[in-house]
């Protein structure tokens, strides 16, 4: 029988089942899932069609789950109500239904008389035979977030027989644990665990310490096939919290809730900013958008990086940023199509490039723009490569030949009318390329300049600004992080020039993109990106 992927619902019906309101006038009343909160524990627990009866974390589609969200969304409540589950629910598969097949609470030591009859072909569940849970937070007034709701939920609800509220530790049973780990009190950090959950990962950062906790908890789980969730506000780019590593990486068995208002939407705007709130908080039905405007109206005067971030959902860099997020990513046109190389000489699409080099530490790369201010990152050779070359893929060291034949490439399939490179590294090459493709094609233009960066960092950060500029983008992800990473650092006479928040945010394509947006306005201005009329004999 072919199946597609299910989600295991029965958890979702145990959770209103045994979750109760914490708090407040409702408190101990059924817990009932907002939209947001459904969506993510069908997703979180969503079983692979091809699942075998004894898989645990491999039995699902997403070995572990992230949830960005705005303040005052719910996140600390619910995830409680998923520690109750992974402590005395279904979340471990156990095949699946032919139909007619019961769950009953009392079969696993609950006396609520709870019982769910699963429909054909739907994948059931069983509890975990010994749980052993950890809180993950940077404090322990943090891991209150969850673990004050998670107590109040025992307590008022119907899991009070099945479990027993310690200093510190929540006993499941005879043998299972809910354990609060800190970066204070990290006893038990290490030890196997079959779920975690890490809250407000954005500020789990070097700093703090909290990236190697976080890194070895998850080894922890590891070992017994275990998964995890991380809940955070949207945080802070130029941190390099763990929330940004799995935020920014690649693995497909991450799922990624992060809602989103439209990035045209300025949040300076009181309008569009009422627009953003609704946006991010639609699926959050207690929240009143008129304390929420209060809020960030209040925190925006004196920090409004943080209430973008808190109440806005969007991942802003805190001060000194050079560009706000939602300039850069208003003009993202990730569908249009990149000019296409062409060999033939009539058919070459005109356009300047831009590019910024290193050798064994920071990034190389080329940007492209034509004459109707599209910037992209070109492509090369057999593969169509990015023209971004990280050192640590290359065995710590750019691929200069690489560089070379990219380069070779462009020239050869685009009609480039004038190259803007930092030379600093790349001395040797700039010259073969003067040399080759020529001293009036070729330009050395030292970024290290604060009088003319900063005059070409403004030039590209206005045109993102203003609403009537005609610069557009490919959405490339590299570029974005390096714009987001880009830090002001003052220089005499009100002037800046563009530097790394630490070593490891890069901003090198940041750069790139400055060079090219140079290397285009001043060929336009010197007419050189004026089409040329193509003459056809009759």
């Amino acid at each position: 029988m072919s199946r597609s992927a299910t989600p295991l619902y029965v958890v979702l019906d145990w959770i209103e089942a045994h979750a109760v309101v914490p708090d407040g006038f409702a408190q101990g009343e059924p817990f009932h899932l907002y939209p947001w909160q459904e969506e993510v524990t069908a997703n979180h627990y969503l079983v692979k069609p091809d699942a075998q009866l004894g898989q645990k974390s491999t039995a699902f589609v997403y070995r572990r789950s992230q949830v960005i969200m705005s303040q005052k969304s719910g996140k600390g409540p619910w995830g409680a109500t998923i520690v109750l589950a992974e402590a005395a629910g279904p979340t471990v598969f156990a095949g699946w239904a032919e139909g007619g097949e019961l769950y009953r609470c009392h079969d696993f030591g609950c006396d609520c008389g709870w019982v769910y009859e699963y429909e054909p072909s739907e994948p059931m569940g069983v509890p975990q035979p010994t749980p052993l849970i950890q809180l993950l937070a940077t404090s322990e007034d943090q891991v209150a977030n969850v673990y004050r709701p998670l107590r109040a939920m025992i307590k008022h609800g119907p899991l009070k027989s099945q479990m027993r509220d310690g200093e510190g530790f929540v006993r499941v049973g005879d043998s299972g644990r809910i354990d609060v780990v800190t970066s204070s009190a990290q006893s038990r950090l290490g030890n196997p665990i079959t779920f975690a959950l890490q809250d407000e990962t954005g500020l789990y950062n070097a700093t703090n310490k909290m990236i190697r906790v976080a890194e070895t908890q998850r080894r922890g789980l590891a070992g017994m096939s275990g998964r995890s969730i991380e809940t955070t506000n949207a945080y802070d780019p130029s941190e390099g919290s763990v929330a940004q590593r799995t935020h920014e990486g690649t693995a497909k068995d991450v799922y990624k809730f992060f809602p989103q208002a439209p990035a045209t939407l300025s949040y300076r705007d009181k309008r569009e900013r009422r627009k953003i709130h609704r946006a991010v908080y639609a699926g959050c039905p207690h929240i009143d958008l008129d304390a929420i405007e209060a809020e960030a109206a209040e925190l925006l005067e004196v920090d409004f990086a943080q209430a973008e971030r808190f109440y806005g959902n969007r991942i802003v860099a805190g001060s000194g940023a050079w560009l706000e997020s939602a300039p850069w990513l208003s003009r993202a046109t990730p569908d249009r199509e990149k000019p296409k190389p062409s060999t033939y000489k009539l058919m070459k699409v005109p356009i300047v490039l831009g590019f910024d080099g290193s050798d064994s530490d920071d990034w190389t790369g080329i940007r492209a723009e034509t004459l109707d201010g599209f910037q992209f990152t070109p492509t090369y050779g057999p593969s169509d490569r990015p023209t971004v070359w990280d050192p640590a893929e290359w065995g710590g060291q750019v691929p200069r030949l690489e560089v070379d034949a990219a380069v070779d490439q462009l020239f050869r399939t685009y009609d480039v009318k004038l190259m803007y490179c930092d030379p600093p590294y790349w001395e040797t090459e700039v010259d073969a390329w003067a040399e080759r493709y020529g001293d009036r094609k070729v330009i050395r233009w030292h970024t290290r300049r604060p009088v003319q960066m900063h005059a070409a960092a403004e030039r590209l950060k206005t045109d993102c600004i203003k609403r009537d500029s005609t610069f557009t983008h490919d959405g490339c992800p590299i570029t974005e992080r390096h714009v987001f990473n880009a830090r002001m650092a003052a220089r005499p006479s009100d002037r800046y020039v563009l530097v790394k928040p630490e070593h490891r945010r890069k901003i090198d394509m940041a750069v790139v993109s400055v060079l090219a947006h140079e290397a285009a306005s001043d060929a336009i201005a010197a007419g050189l990106l004026k089409k040329k009329p193509l003459y056809m004999s009759a």
